[in-house]
């Protein structure tokens, strides 16, 4: 079938894929931009997890400071090799990054980092409301996990919704880049830091203000 020039722009900028890969999975698809959007994230899981074993241990130090100067994040995006450190497309990923941690606010990098005493409190915690809901025991345990995840969604960097397409997450954002650079990518570390953390003050809608500007 035809396949408008349009139509493969389109998909080249949702999912960062070549050209004819794009045009490709859109013929597959019968050009149902959506299910090529999907057929190219399998496919780019399956080329990110050949490069994940892959050594990361350039990049770069990406900083972001939020207009107004009452928030900064600090991230490093690492990748294999120089060349691709000082590629504009990494280092556009690298800022990207860091916008997406002012604004949703993560306090982990990844579910591992979340520490073992974080996890059994949330546990315990959710296990308490679904029996004080009166729900049955046989189901307390599935919605408590259920709410891990979520837990997991909204706190750990790479499980979040990308804030510029919720449509995929900070994971999605990273395997179409490895794709397209042809390099393990991965996010080793950030810190970020609010004016007035931690200090009482008032409470306002700082994060929600800064992921409607950075998106």
């Amino acid at each position: 079938m035809s396949i408008a020039a349009s139509d493969v722009k389109a998909l080249r900028e949702r999912t960062g894929a070549g050209m004819m890969d794009c045009k490709k999975a859109l013929v597959e698809t019968e050009g149902n931009l959506e299910s090529a959007v999907d057929l190219l994230r399998k496919k780019g899981l399956a080329a990110a997890a050949k490069k994940a074993g892959r050594i990361a241990s350039e990049g770069v130090v990406q900083a972001y400071i939020h207009q107004g100067s009452r928030i900064g994040v600090l991230v490093e995006v690492n990748c294999e090799t120089d060349f691709v450190a000082r590629n504009e497309q990494f280092q556009e990923l690298a800022r990207n990054i860091s916008m997406q941690i002012a604004a949703a606010n993560p306090s982990w990098v990844r579910r591992e980092d979340v520490p073992k005493d974080v996890l059994a409190r949330e546990m315990t915690i959710y296990k308490e409301q679904a029996q004080a809901s009166g729900k049955p025991e046989q189901v307390i345990e599935k919605i408590a996990t259920g709410k891990l995840e979520k837990f997991y969604g909204e706190s750990c960097l790479v499980e979040q919704k990308y804030i510029k397409d919720d449509k995929q997450t900070v994971t999605d954002l990273l395997r179409a880049q490895i794709s397209k650079l042809g390099e393990n990518l991965s996010i080793r570390r950030f810190v970020r830091f609010e004016v007035g953390e931690g200090l009482e003050k008032r409470q306002d809608n700082l994060a929600e203000e800064v992921a409607k500007a950075v998106s």
